[in-house]
């Protein structure tokens, strides 16, 4: 079958580890369904793994991708949960620690077919086309988690996204509005702010710029540049929930004085659940939000997506098509 894939690492040079080209058709085993690809999006998981992050040299070749939508055996119109948990988990399967994430164990989604357990497929409303739904299950669902479950937010709270452009930031904007919060965005791409307020944003300020007001809650996905403005933006008894560190993870200051004077709350946050991706599907399906995309290519060219990716030119996702 058709597949990109990963062949080998490299830390200066990942997109030289690409290969679009032919792999074995997968076999699906007892308690497995397989999936007929339709359309799939990229997620910076993409870029780490062909860099050699999370994923090990043994498991190579490994067809890249976690999100998905497709067919089931059935003929069923689906949306793919990218979070393999052990056999016997029960309960959330974030918290699992054997857990992991198609195409790092698992073969990934960029091909014609893709086998995955069948608890982790989730029904696709008619309202939303294969290739907004392929956006859902790493950054929208990450998004949907950091606001609901793990930020606890509700309508009438503010909230700030850090570095508004990539795929959680966006979706975090997009989803924000849609369930009645204040939202406002940093950026230090004018274009990027303009844009942001286009999605849904009520306001929008360049990177470290002092807010007239404090916010409930800060969603951090930057890490060591912008972390010292995110605690410096939360009200007393504030959260700043974090799924990821783009700008690295090494800290100038931590802000300890900060955080236990005003007895703010620091929270990590991990993709979602099965359930949490189908309540965000359902939000998505009652509300009329789409997931924003940057652009739709066939996989034959998934190169030129993992290159803009790379080159930070992406505001939403890039989703490439079967």
């Amino acid at each position: 079958m058709f597949a990109v894939y990963a062949d080998k690492f490299s830390a200066d040079d990942p997109l030289g580890g690409l290969v679009v080209g032919e792999r074995p058709d997968p076999v699906a085993p007892d308690g497995w369904t397989t999936v007929t690809v339709k359309a799939a999006s990229l997620n910076h998981h993409d870029l780490w793994s062909l860099r050699g992050v999370g994923l090990k040299e043994e498991a190579l070749p490994m067809i890249l991708g976690c999100d998905a939508a497709g067919l089931d055996e059935d003929g069923n119109e689906v949306v793919v949960h990218a979070v393999v948990s052990s056999p016997d988990w029960t309960g959330d399967e974030t918290l699992d620690p054997r857990r992991s994430l198609l195409s790092e164990r698992h073969q990934g989604t960029f091909a014609d077919k893709v086998v995955v357990p069948r608890r982790n497929v989730v029904p696709k409303p008619a309202s939303m086309s294969f290739e907004e739904a392929a956006c859902l299950p790493t950054a929208w669902l990450t998004a949907y988690r950091m606001l609901f479950t793990q930020g606890g937010l509700k309508a009438g709270d503010s909230v700030l996204v850090q570095g508004a452009g990539g795929g959680v930031a966006t979706a975090l904007i997009v989803l924000a509005r849609a369930a009645g919060l204040r939202v406002l965005a940093t950026s230090r791409d004018e274009a990027k702010r303009a844009k942001a307020l286009e999605i849904g944003a009520h306001d929008v300020f360049e990177g470290n710029a002092r807010l007239p007001r404090k916010v409930d809650a800060v969603m951090e996905t930057v890490g060591r540049a912008t972390w010292s403005h995110s605690i410096r933006s939360l009200r007393p008894g504030g959260a700043i929930v974090i799924s990821g560190t783009t700008s690295g993870p090494k800290l100038d200051d931590a802000e300890l004085t900060r955080i236990f004077f005003l007895q703010l709350r620091v929270i990590g946050s991990t993709m979602g659940t099965r359930g949490e991706l189908a309540s965000l599907v359902e939000l998505l399906d009652a509300t009329g939000t789409k997931p924003l995309l940057d652009r739709t290519l066939p996989m034959e060219k998934a190169a030129d997506a993992f290159a803009a990716m790379a080159a930070g030119e992406l505001f939403g996702k890039a989703v490439l098509t079967r």
